[in-house]
């Protein structure tokens, strides 16, 4: 696992001054503690900070090709790179190193950018070819690793793993998009199609660009993507093989490390399944981590300590406290861009645990995507049934105009949210989903935004590009629509940034099992019943896992990590609550109403109305924007 950066000059070849890429690699230093290059040539320099997994001391980086005529800098690890040589070497390949950044130089150099398919891991790169005169970019299929972009000045192109890579390049420019502010305050999170500074950009996850001097960049081209529109057939029993067989071969494969391994434990479904295949995998105990809070209706360590036992672990966990807001300008220092799910206070501390045993931590991320874990998913199956017996005619002149009508009760589950409900079944299965998913519905953020920034936003609204994403689907359902969005924009916006970086923050090599491509494609082609039956979401993964763990892991109820947001603002985090309003940094700009700000914390403060949420979210947003110091 490491940090890449570089520059690419598309207009006019011109010098690249190696001391500029080594300042954008330094500012990732956290990524890649166990060493550095940078690399240069006419128009193009590459740069990398590497932390070592595989090939200790034999792949240094930027890594040229066995004949000299491409140069790779690497984030990730590709797990089937050791098939991969055998087949490049049956065709004539010569690798002088044992791991797997020289074979993706020699796949380049075979198949080009067909190589992409062949590659099994998580990934970005950036590879120059030096006959050929071009920059190859390509991330990897679900969005694992990141990398961000941006235009400067004179026809380059900067590149870095984390926005701050490009921040440390003099001529980057530092101008908030008011679009983002938008997308934020609806997800909670910038999503891959945005990013905070203008300018910069997200190259896509299974996207790829392919850049040659003299010539405009165009636009990413998609290179994979996972459809929901055939089903598998078959007894449950024989997909409940194949679907063991997929997890198996997840859980192996990413368990190839020359460093200390081990994994997240939770105590959920998803974690202590992938401890238990690794047990079942591992001559030696297995090393699992687990984080409690000194909560106990928010602890779940004694789960955890359970499937420990059960499995023989060399389980290590803490105790926290669950007041952990003293991380704030921590966390903001680490995403770079606002990131509001709280979740990555104990993300950051887990993975400080682990980092003191091992290098490299197996997750459960995933599975709740691809199979269905949510209960927003379930409540969009049902939702859109109730739209096939609600003639349209109806929907949103009656349905609509009650819900508006109704009280709000956000602090009630959602199947007694009525408002909730009637709003989303007013609408489309994409509108309704949407809803579901976002914090903030358009006429709440409406009430917060200053003249500013709704003239600056125009006409868009946050949910248009994910409804766009809903709509053309490869799928046959609602449901799978809705677990396409899920993969395609909740994932890597949110799950798979907080995961990567906390646990690059403290230079842990994070791998998710349960997200390899050819699990989630089988995931995808299931029947509903497989995915869902009766309350119960990922039911043939829970099935399956029947052999390895108990029913209470297997069937209570889905926690997740939870941070007291709400008391925080009425306690000790008040003053903050009341000193949002006061910010120049959201008000100043007329991005914000001052007096809404006013309105929302003292009703939050004096517990007549929950905003813990959306407090924490402004919090967030105006640590990020001290960080980000953007220019006026």
């Amino acid at each position: 696992m490491c940090g890449i950066a570089g520059l690419f000059h598309f207009e006019t070849v011109k010098p690249v001054d190696p001391k500029r890429v080594e300042r954008m690699t330094d500012a990732l230093a956290h990524r890649g503690p166990d060493g550095s290059g940078v690399w240069t040539a006419p128009g193009v320099g590459l740069g990398h900070r590497r932390l070592s997994i595989i090939d200790l001391e034999g792949s240094p980086q930027p890594m040229h090709s066995a004949d000299g005529r491409a140069v790779i800098v690497f984030n990730g690890e590709i797990y089937n790179y050791r098939a991969l040589r055998r087949e490049l070497e049956q065709g004539g390949a010569v690798f002088r190193t044992d791991g797997d950044t020289e074979t993706i130089l020699a796949a380049w150099q075979r198949w080009g950018p067909d190589c992409l398919s062949r590659l099994d891991g998580m990934f970005v790169f950036a590879l120059y070819d030096l006959e050929r005169r071009q920059l190859f970019l390509a991330r990897d299929r679900l969005g694992v690793k990141p990398l961000y972009l941006a235009r400067l000045e004179g026809g380059a192109l900067a590149f870095a793993s984390e926005m701050k890579g490009l921040l440390a390049h003099p001529l980057m420019r530092r101008q908030i998009d008011p679009l983002a502010i938008e997308d934020y305050m609806t997800w909670g999170y910038v999503p891959d199609h945005r990013a905070m500074l203008q300018g910069v950009e997200k190259l896509p996850a299974g996207h790829f660009l392919l850049l040659e001097h003299g010539r405009e960049p165009g636009p990413p081209r998609q290179w994979w993507d996972v459809s929901f529109a055939e089903r598998e057939r078959g007894r449950t029993e024989d997909l409940s093989a194949q679907l063991l067989h997929l997890m198996r071969e997840g859980v192996t494969s990413r368990m190839v490390a020359d460093v200390p391994l081990g994994a997240f434990l939770s105590g959920g479904v998803d974690s202590s399944s992938v401890v238990a295949l690794m047990s079942e995998a591992s001559t030696a105990p297995v090393t699992s981590c687990s984080i409690g809070f000194d909560v106990e209706s928010v602890d779940e360590t004694r789960h955890a300590r359970q499937v420990a036992e059960l499995f023989g672990t060399d389980h290590h966990e803490r105790i926290v406290s669950a007041d952990q807001f003293g991380e704030i300008d921590r966390i903001a220092a680490i995403f770079d861009e606002p990131f509001a799910d709280a979740s990555a206070l104990p993300t950051l501390r887990v993975c400080e645990l682990a980092r003191e045993h091992v290098t490299v931590a197996l997750s459960g991320d995933g599975a709740d995507e691809a199979f269905a874990g949510y209960r927003r998913q379930l409540f969009q199956m049902r939702e859109e049934q109730a739209r096939m017996f609600l003639p349209s005619a109806l929907r949103e002149p009656v349905i609509g105009a009650l819900g508006r009508l109704w009280p709000k009760a956000d602090w009630a589950p959602r199947p007694l949210r009525a408002r909730t409900t009637l709003l989303s079944l007013a609408a489309s299965g994409e509108a309704g989903y949407a809803r579901a998913l976002a914090i903030l519905a358009p006429e709440q953020r409406e009430q917060l935004y200053g003249e500013t920034l709704i003239r600056e936003r125009g006409a868009y609204r946050a949910e248009q590009p994910f409804e766009k994403l809903m709509c053309e689907a490869p799928a046959r359902s609602g449901l799978d629509r809705a677990q396409y969005a899920d993969l395609k924009f909740w994932l890597p916006g949110d799950i798979l940034t907080k995961t990567d970086r906390t646990s690059m923050a403290v230079a842990l090599e994070a791998r998710e099992p349960l997200l390899d491509h050819r699990l989630i494609e089988f995931a995808a082609r299931l029947p509903h019943r497989q995915r869902l039956r009766g309350n119960t979401g990922k039911w043939l993964v829970k099935h399956t896992m029947e052999r390895y763990l108990p029913e209470d892991i297997l069937y209570r109820q889905k926690q997740g990590f939870v941070t007291p947001l709400a008391e925080w603002f009425r306690g000790p985090l008040a003053g903050e609550a009341r000193a949002i309003a006061s910010s120049e940094l959201l008000t100043g700009s007329g991005w914000f109403a001052r007096k809404a700000l006013s309105r929302l914390a003292d009703d939050h403060i004096a517990g007549r109305s929950d905003h813990g949420r959306v407090l924490w979210q402004l919090l967030m947003l105006e640590r990020s924007l001290r960080h980000l110091q953007p220019s006026a």
